[in-house]
C-alpha cells in the first residue's frame, strides 16, 4: 500500500496504520446506511481494457469486487494471486471483479502500458482505466490496493485496504463477506 505522508498529517497516518494492521474491514458507510455504489465514471473505449465499458447499473443481480491498484504499487502486484483466486472460485456464483487503475506515476498514465501490466499479471476481469482519478474520488478512496464490495443492488457494502494473500485475515474477511453477498 503506498501512503504519501504530504497528504496525511501524522495523527491521521497512525490511524491509517492501527485500522490496517488491526486486519479489520472498515463499513463502507460508517453509519450502517447503505448507499449506491458511485457508477463508473469512464465511458469511453479506450479506458477499458478485457471488456468495454460497463455501468454498474449493468452489474445488477451480481456481486462486484472493486480492486483499485496501480502498475508499480508493490502491494497490488502481490495481492493478484489471491484476487485471480477469488475469480475463479466466485465467478461461478455470481462475483464479478472490475479493476480500477488509478496512476500513481506519470508513466502509468499509459494506456498500452497498464494493458501490458494486465496481460503479464494474468488479469482476465475488466479494467477501467481512472487517469483523472475521478472513480477514486468518487468513491472516496485513498490507498493502493482497496476493495470494495458491491452488493446485487448495487449498494456499497464494505471497504478492505492493503495488501492480501490467500489465506490471511483479510483475504478470509473478504471471502466471507462475498460469500454472504452472494446468498442474499
Amino acid at each position: 500500500m503506498k501512503m504519501h505522508f504530504g497528504r496525511l498529517t501524522i495523527p491521521m497516518f497512525w490511524l491509517a496504520i492501527v485500522v490496517l494492521a488491526s486486519g479489520q474491514p472498515a463499513s463502507a458507510q460508517q453509519s450502517g446506511a447503505r448507499g449506491l455504489a458511485p457508477e463508473f465514471t469512464h465511458q469511453a473505449k479506450d479506458e477499458w481494457i478485457n471488456s468495454g465499458p460497463l455501468s454498474l447499473k449493468s452489474l445488477r443481480g451480481a456481486v462486484v469486487l472493486i480492486d483499485f491498484w496501480t502498475f508499480d504499487c508493490w502491494n497490488c502486484y502481490r495481492s493478484f494471486p489471491w484476487l485471480n483466486e477469488v475469480d475463479e472460485r466466485f465467478a461461478a456464483r455470481g462475483l464479478r471483479i472490475i479493476g480500477v487503475h488509478s496512476p500513481e506515476f506519470r508513466h502509468e498514465r499509459e494506456p498500452q502500458r497498464v494493458a501490458a501490466k494486465v496481460h503479464e499479471f494474468k488479469l482476465g476481469h475488466p479494467v477501467m482505466i481512472d487517469n483523472d482519478f475521478s472513480y477514486w474520488k468518487a468513491i472516496g478512496n485513498r490507498y493502493w490496493p482497496a476493495f470494495y464490495l458491491v452488493d446485487k443492488r448495487g449498494l456499497l457494502r464494505y471497504r478492505f485496504a492493503g495488501e492480501t494473500h490467500t489465506g490471511d485475515r483479510r483475504a478470509l474477511e473478504i471471502e466471507k463477506r462475498i460469500g454472504e453477498l452472494i446468498d442474499e
